[in-house]
């Protein structure tokens, strides 16, 4: 596997190591010994959530905070997604800057979102199952939400705003200047 630095402190582009012939491609999409050597810091995963959302759906931005905070290997298993990583660490030196990347079943690449940072992603394709290793347990009561629009972040979620889907928790997340 290939670990890429990105704009933002510990935040990194993974991609894995990928065979293909005539039959199709194998794709070794996690290896934890690899992944220790390769980031040292990280925790161990402990759960494995997939979701599956049609296109327009944008799902975020979410974080566990305190004890219950989650480290995240994502990962587009059919279709494409653009997902982003928001610093929210205050004493850090990329504090409420965004990374964002498409991830998609062609191109295989994940992020590892550290604990700490806001997390969302859009569905750029009619479908699309993303899959996100964690390495905490989630606890309702320690989420934190922020508004996918809000103008401090200004993301681009590739999405025009006729086409935007949310929950309604995502549609009542408040923006920063609220918290």
């Amino acid at each position: 596997m290939i670990v890429k630095e990105t704009s933002l402190k510990d935040c990194k582009v993974i991609e894995p190591a990928v065979f293909g012939d005539q039959r199709g491609k194998f794709v070794v999409a996690f290896d934890s010994i690899a992944f220790a050597k390769a980031l040292p810091q990280s925790n161990p995963f402990i759960v494995i959530n997939e979701s599956t959302s049609t296109y327009g759906v944008i799902r975020g931005l979410h974080l566990q905070k305190g004890d219950a905070a989650q480290a995240k290997l994502v990962r587009c298993v059919q279709g494409e997604i653009l997902d982003v990583a928001v610093d929210f660490r205050v004493d850090s030196p990329t504090y409420l800057k965004h990374f964002a990347i498409k991830l998609s079943a062609e191109n295989n690449k994940q992020l590892y979102v550290p604990r700490g940072f806001l997390h969302g992603f859009s569905v750029l394709s009619s479908t699309a199952i993303v899959n996100y290793q964690i390495d905490n347990t989630y606890q309702p009561k320690t989420e934190l939400a922020v508004r996918y629009d809000d103008p401090q972040l200004a993301i681009d979620w590739q999405i025009p705003e006729k086409d935007v889907v949310l929950s309604e928790k995502d549609s009542a997340a408040p923006y920063l200047s609220q918290l």
